[in-house]
């Protein structure tokens, strides 16, 4: 069954987080999946296992929102290339560590292509740019990429987080994923001057690539 997709635009966070509780819990065995790709307003979220205490610099202007995929604390604003996957696991023969494993590759295969080369970091999900290679040394190991994901009746949704040309003074705001002192990076920063929509057909291609090698 192929997937639909949907360019969203720039969507508010919150009216677009029910919208994906509405879809996945009105679903059934014939609801074709989605992807949908968008943009959001700025906005902290924090996942079910995560403390506020991260956000260790509040903002009057970006609020706080709690959420129920996992991980900790993360932003979303402008310039961030969001998409979510609202996907039928059991269809798809896909359990949530091989959904995880598939989507970093997809971002790891997309940042290749596009001259940054990146990795996994074993115990801190999310994708980073290498520890070697030719990247200037005060960006390797930045996350440049964040992923979470909820599943409910074996549907997941949420999905992954690409900084392209975000507002890294946010970033300074919190301990990404709850870690203190993890640096973040973008692709502007790192010398990509591809457009969004060049860089979200890139990562679509690869995503959908490996959700249908299952």
């Amino acid at each position: 069954m192929p997937f639909l997709v949907k360019h969203l635009g720039i969507a508010d966070y919150e009216s677009t987080y029910q919208a994906m509780r509405d879809f996945t819990q009105q679903r059934d065995g014939d609801t074709p999946d989605e992807i949908w790709i968008l943009e959001h307003p700025p906005v902290f979220t924090l996942g079910l296992a995560g403390d506020a205490g991260n956000l260790h610099s509040p903002s009057n202007q970006i609020p706080l929102i709690q959420v129920d995929r996992g991980g900790e604390i993360t932003y979303h604003g402008p310039g961030q290339i969001v998409v979510y996957l609202l996907l039928d696991l059991r269809r798809l023969g896909i359990f949530v560590k091989e959904l995880v494993s598939r989507i970093e590759q997809a971002l790891i295969d997309t940042l290749v292509d596009l001259g940054i080369p990146a990795e996994r970091h074993p115990g801190a999900p999310g994708i980073y740019v290498a520890q070697d290679g030719a990247i200037a040394p005060e960006y390797r190991g930045a996350k440049i990429a964040a992923l979470g994901l909820k599943v409910s009746k074996g549907c997941s949704y949420h999905g992954l987080a690409l900084n392209v040309d975000t507002d890294l003074e946010a970033f300074s705001r919190i301990h990404p994923c709850g870690y203190e002192g993890l640096k973040t990076v973008d692709m502007q920063t790192l010398g990509i001057k591809d457009n969004k929509d060049i860089i979200s057909q890139t990562l679509l291609g690869h995503l959908q690539k490996q959700l249908i090698s299952s």
